[in-house]
């Protein structure tokens, strides 16, 4: 232990670097301790019965708000036709600006007019289409429906009392060089589903959908097609209608870099009216564990697209040479397929325990000094063995040498 009692140069200089890594050691060992970490796990989905919102803004250029249809079926069967509640259209002029005062934001459903007309005992014709079962067509939208029951074709609003009512021509010419924003959120069921965004309304006849497609086929110099800009489309969950919450797991989101949705900024183009755009999507459940014990859950999804010219037909042939058979002849329209994933993808937040903290900083400081003890040891042993080496030589040696005498 003679090295421990004697003062030296290199002792101290040994120690002044032992504790400045000492304390480079422990200061990075802390900031590790107080980094909130995230660790993420999958699991099987076990929810059952819940809903999916579907927030969107889709911007449709060259289509009329008039024309524009969003329209839901999930694989329960459910179908929700031209949904208006929580759906805000708002109509572009031909450079895309919004028109003055021309927000659709319809609440009343067929239910409520038909409810209001009937208290003033009311009840239009059918004009030879099928009737419905009250016997009465009170809207256009019910004689359209009658017509295609027929199986005929709805090309003469004019002469349809109701239509006239409604303002249907005049709608067609007002709007005719118009585009469409739509924007809102849609309640779904959280099952295999698809969104159309489609033109004219759905009527469903027989167990099929049939889309009246006469206003946007009409040929009168305006050439409507489906070119469209995706601004946002996003599934959200349930807690996200807290506001609390939201911010939360936007900030996790943005934190662990899934912030951004996949279809945001996307554009579709096409310069024909016969063309169907298609995006399949995949939506996984996620949810946030935060330390304080709050949940967050939420859903994040992938995206693949698909395009197609209806002028071809149902066969045709591929660039690569291929006769390609399609089962469905398909309407213009931009259409979102999704798919609910069976997995959850959970984030948990983590931090090291203080008795983690505690045992490194131990071990930093047991394990700096150890290697610093061994390290001035061997030095000290050296210069005293070569001390002690040098102090048995001679430095001058006797005898006689050549040379002259001054």
């Amino acid at each position: 232990m003679e090295d421990v009692k004697v003062k030296t140069r290199t002792g101290a200089l040994l120690t002044i670097i032992a504790a400045a890594i000492i304390l480079s050691f422990t200061t990075i060992e802390f900031f590790d301790y107080r980094r909130v970490n995230v660790d993420t796990s999958i699991v099987v989905d076990r929810s059952r019965g819940e809903k999916l919102t579907v927030n969107m803004n889709i911007t449709f250029p060259r289509v009329p708000c008039y024309l524009l249809s969003l329209d839901v079926m999930d694989i329960s069967g459910e179908t929700q036709s031209d949904i208006t509640h929580n759906i805000l259209k708002t109509r572009l002029d031909e450079g895309g600006a919004p028109v003055p005062n021309s927000v659709i934001t319809d609440l009343q459903n067929d239910l409520d007019r038909l409810n209001e007309q009937r208290q003033n005992g009311y009840c239009g014709s059918c004009y030879g289409g099928v009737e419905p079962e009250s016997g009465c067509c009170n809207t256009c939208d019910e004689v359209r429906q009658a017509y295609v029951n027929r199986g005929w074709s709805f090309n003469r609003p004019d002469s349809i009392e109701q239509c006239v009512k409604e303002g249907w021509s005049e709608k067609l010419k007002e709007q005719a060089h118009e585009g469409c924003n739509i924007a809102g959120r849609v309640r779904v069921n959280k099952v295999v589903g698809n969104i159309h965004l489609s033109p004219g309304r759905s009527f469903r006849t027989s167990a099929h959908n049939l889309y009246e497609l006469v206003p946007y086929l009409r040929t009168d110099g305006n050439r409507h097609d489906f070119t469209h800009h995706i601004h946002h489309l996003a599934f959200e969950g349930d807690d996200e209608y807290d506001i609390n919450k939201a911010k939360l797991g936007k900030e996790l989101k943005q934190k662990l870099g899934i912030a951004a949705n996949p279809l945001d900024g996307t554009e579709g183009r096409t310069i024909k009216q016969q063309y169907m755009f298609q995006y399949f999507l995949k939506v996984v459940s996620t949810q946030f564990q935060t330390l304080d014990g709050k949940s967050v859950n939420t859903h994040q999804y992938s995206a693949t697209h698909f395009e197609r010219d209806l002028d071809k037909g149902a066969q045709e042939n591929s660039p690569a040479g291929l006769h390609i058979t399609h089962s469905t002849t398909g309407i213009p329209g931009a259409f979102f397929n999704y798919e609910i994933s069976p997995i959850l993808i959970r984030h948990n937040e983590t931090r090291q325990s203080f008795a983690h903290f505690l045992t490194s900083t131990c071990a930093i400081v047991g394990g700096v000094l150890t290697v610093a003890s061994l390290i001035d040891s061997a030095l000290f042993a050296t210069r005293k063995a070569l001390k002690k080496h040098g102090g048995h030589s001679s430095p001058v040696t006797g005898g006689y040498t050549n040379g002259k005498l001054m």
